[in-house]
């Protein structure tokens, strides 16, 4: 499994990572296994949040005994993101993990509370070694800005936002802000909302092309185009170790220039949106 620098935190992380959400709603055993098959490959970036209803009880069994071999992210709702209710959520998140700290602790999305509160939250919980870096999710890079001049460069470890195929609005903005500042870019449903590319539908056809031509699958493609900037990491969820096994393999697939240039083609960014788009 291919790693990269995590922006600024010092951290080699896996391109290819687990993400959790909706995966308290299924087979909890089966869940578990898809976790553990990931780690066992390389997958050692899990991604859940408070907001995920019981995916952090799930992911505390899946990672007992393997603590120090994961990259641990939660996330804080918005409306808990005061000074004390940050604290407060984080210490409750690592009470359901089962573990010391967070590798990283983000704030969900923008809320009523000044991010002046929710930054002195996040470093005091780092300098208690609760956290070790801090980070956002669903910034514009509006948003960035003004946080950037809370906290000065080099403390957003990442922006976790909405990115895949038919969704590229951050490459407008987004990416060549945390490019320009050492953030990193985490791409949540990377395949999509229920909505990978058919393989009646033109893109489909692209896709499937490619990977028959590298033994691979059309979703390994996706992830591995995704993930063509050594800035953005992707975090896929597997509700089963087959399919964990199949988001892992793209970790190592590498795509050559004609080949990123057709799914550019087929799948194309599109106008700049007057908003970040969101889940």
């Amino acid at each position: 499994m291919k790693t990269n620098p995590f922006g600024k935190t010092g951290a080699n992380v896996s391109v290819i990572g687990q993400g959790t959400w909706y995966l308290d709603h299924g087979d909890r055993k089966r869940a578990i296994a898809a976790l553990q098959h990931g780690l066992d490959l390389g997958m050692t970036h899990i991604d859940t949040a408070e907001m995920y209803g019981d995916a952090e009880l799930v992911i505390a069994d899946a990672i007992a005994g393997r603590r120090d071999e994961v990259f641990l992210v939660s996330k804080v709702l918005p409306s808990n993101a005061s000074r004390r209710g940050t604290i407060t959520a984080c210490e409750r998140s690592l009470k359901r993990l089962k573990t010391d700290r967070l590798d990283c602790y983000l704030l969900h999305w923008r809320g009523s509370y000044p991010l002046e509160d929710t930054v002195a939250a996040f470093e005091e919980l780092v300098q208690s070694g609760k956290i070790k870096s801090w980070g956002v999710s669903n910034f514009d890079a509006d948003d960035l800005d003004e946080i950037l001049e809370v906290s000065g460069e080099g403390r957003i470890a990442c922006n976790q936002v909405l990115y895949h195929l038919k969704e590229r609005a951050i490459e407008h903005a987004v990416v060549p802000w945390c490019e320009r500042h050492n953030v990193a870019v985490v791409a949540y449903s990377p395949f999509g909302h229920d909505d990978f590319p058919a393989s009646s539908s033109k893109g489909g056809a692209v896709l499937a092309r490619i990977a028959e031509a590298h033994r691979a699958t059309p979703r390994q493609v996706a992830l591995s185009f995704l993930t063509r900037a050594t800035t953005v990491f992707a975090i896929p969820k597997a509700s089963s170790a087959e399919h964990a096994g199949e988001n892992a393999a793209a970790g190592d697939l590498m795509l050559t220039k004609d080949e990123v240039a057709a799914l550019d083609a087929v799948f194309p960014r599109g106008p700049k949106p007057r908003g970040l788009p969101m889940l």
